[in-house]
């Protein structure tokens, strides 16, 4: 099973540059997409072989998942059963045979970290609650933008970005107690060095000198370890200022 995630910065804008190849030549199974920013009504494209599951924001051209899947799920359902949390499109669940495959768009906490006490305090434990209830029937899969540099490995600058937004230690401390809950950061399972990265800013060249963060994840059951085959970063597909990442289990 080949699944791949990816921040698409605005569906219809990755549309305009080259998307849909994208999906038609990576041969992945499922494709997770965050902040696609767009409803269907909005998007003409039909993608060959896969099936769409959209799950917008409310509020117009905001935040908002996606799964295309050329498999069938015996279920999915969308949100996490709470109004509070459930206004801007941010989780999908996908139901497989051996696993749960959850595609999430955490909140950012914004510049001055004026959504951080809600980013920390309210939606991480509440994500992690949803996967823990979720990983009493079967393992689970969960990956997308989740919004924060685990370690300082996890992005170039580390010190110059301490309290900024995804590299705050109140964000790092939720991130490593979900995966201390019983998670693997499926890259860092094949990769201990630095210099790997998911999203750079638009400014300063940063792309190109590959000054980034690694905020995007695959993570998955510790019971699911046995079945990992690969992660990766495809740091050379464009069209974001994210970009795709990959996992594969036998």
């Amino acid at each position: 099973m080949k699944l791949i995630s990816w921040n698409v910065n605005g569906l219809r804008a990755a549309l305009k540059k080259g998307f849909a190849d994208f999906v038609e030549t990576c041969g992945a199974d499922i494709i997770c997409l965050q902040e696609i920013r767009a409803t269907p009504e909005q998007v003409s494209v039909a993608f060959k072989n896969y099936d769409m599951h959209w799950y917008p924001a409310e509020k117009k051209g905001y935040a908002g998942t996606a799964m295309l899947s050329r498999v069938q799920f015996s279920d999915l359902f969308r949100g996490m059963g709470m109004a509070e949390h459930d206004r801007e499109g941010r989780v999908i669940t996908a139901a497989l045979p051996d696993y749960y495959l959850v595609t999430v768009y955490t909140p950012n906490s914004q510049r001055g970290l004026t959504r951080l006490d809600y980013r920390t305090q309210s939606w991480d434990p509440a994500f992690k609650a949803h996967l823990k209830k979720l990983e009493r029937k079967k393992p689970v899969v969960f990956c997308g933008d989740l919004n924060v540099a685990h370690e300082e490995i996890d992005l170039a600058n580390p010190k110059s970005n301490r309290r900024n937004a995804g590299f705050t230690d109140e964000e790092r401390a939720t991130f490593d107690s979900l995966l201390q809950s019983g998670f693997v950061d499926t890259f860092r399972a094949f990769c201990q060095e630095g210099g790997h990265y998911t999203w750079w800013s638009n400014f300063g060249k940063a792309r190109e000198r590959n000054v980034g963060w690694r905020i995007d994840y695959f993570c998955i059951s510790k019971s699911l370890r046995s079945r990992l085959k690969r992660a990766s970063i495809l740091p050379d597909v464009m069209g974001s200022d994210h970009c795709p990442i990959l996992m594969e289990l036998d």
